[in-house]
């Protein structure tokens, strides 16, 4: 793969803290790299380094050993060229109260040195619903409204690479479809999309490649579809109210009333199903599928699926472009 094909590198990263109590290995020698016009998930449990990474990627924290390029401009040595290319969503809701939405994406325009661009402006309000409030003062405006504002603001610029940090975290669905419209839009445009979201049924609907970190480590990093084939095919589910026998129980994942048990083949759905009714539970709204991204990360997270092992990890720079390995 060429350089020219790349649109975010991360080389051997590593962030230690050092405080009062002591030193925390925030990120452990990442490596791995996003093509152009990729679709890319960042998926890891609270703690595990997705921010920091980020942070690093946006110049707001400076990694202790490594490098990090977007578009090919290193994001310390040339942090203006890096910085020009991203069009960064954050987590937080970040606003100034004394101007207007057209206002304020005016002024990020500015940031960039861009001008003349109210047509964009325009259809940026449009398609993330914010026409009629484009007078509005960002004070009046709800928790959801200056949410869709944060994302205007990070594509105001047309920035090459966009990096949504937990974007639809406490929206409604109304925004959340819309949001997930115009970004994949712009995706086939040929921007660069990078997600972290909690959310993981968005990330298996909307990624082409997925990493997953663990303890400040890659643990997994494939395409979508052979994260899930490298895990059971089958997933039984159904709700009960009862206690599972302690055999179940021990395989089973459990959210609530819903559980959910995994099977490779026919003949363990049957025995799953003989060991309820010997228990006798009998399952309601019961259900036979296919595993999920979010079955996938459990199990990778627990240390029990083939893609955590450490070691060769693959690499497909974009959809196009054939496996490699992580240097």
């Amino acid at each position: 793969m060429s350089s020219s094909a790349v649109a975010i590198s991360f080389r051997h990263v590593g962030k230690t803290y050092t405080g009062s109590r002591g030193t925390l290995r925030a990120l452990d020698d990442v490596s791995f790299d996003i093509g152009q016009g990729e679709f890319f998930g960042l998926l890891g449990p609270n703690g595990a380094g997705k921010t920091t990474l980020i942070s690093i990627l946006a110049g707001l924290a400076r990694a202790t050993e490594g490098s990090v390029t977007v578009m090919g401009h290193d994001v310390v040595t040339d942090y203006a060229a890096a910085r020009k290319a991203l069009g960064i969503v954050p987590q937080e809701l970040v606003f100034d109260p004394f101007f207007s939405v057209r206002e304020t994406l005016r002024i990020q325009s500015g940031y960039f040195g861009v001008k003349g661009n109210e047509a964009w402006i325009d259809e940026v309000l449009a398609e993330l619903g914010l026409t009629d409030k484009a007078h509005a003062n960002m004070r009046q405006l709800s928790g959801g409204m200056k949410r869709r504002v944060l994302v205007a603001q990070a594509l105001v610029h047309r920035p090459p690479v966009i990096v949504l940090d937990e974007p639809t975290a406490g929206v409604d669905v109304e925004l959340r479809q819309m949001l997930w419209k115009f970004i994949a839009r712009l995706n086939r445009e040929g921007h660069t999309v990078l997600l972290t979201t909690h959310y993981l049924e968005e990330a298996e609907a909307l990624c082409h490649r997925i990493a997953m970190l663990k303890a400040g480590r890659v643990v997994a990093l494939d395409r979508t579809s052979a994260l899930l084939a490298g895990t059971a095919s089958t997933m039984l589910r159904f709700k009960t109210d009862q206690s599972l026998p302690q055999a179940l129980a021990a395989q089973a994942r459990v959210t609530g009333r819903i559980v959910q048990l995994k099977a490779h083949d026919a003949a363990e759905v049957e025995q799953h199903l003989a060991a309820l009714r010997q228990a006798g539970i009998a399952p309601e709204d019961l259900e036979i599928g296919r595993a999920d991204l979010e079955d996938v990360f459990v199990q990778i997270m627990s240390g029990a699926h083939p893609a955590s092992a450490p070691a060769q990890l693959p690499v497909h720079p974009s959809p196009a472009v054939g496996q490699g390995v992580v240097a």
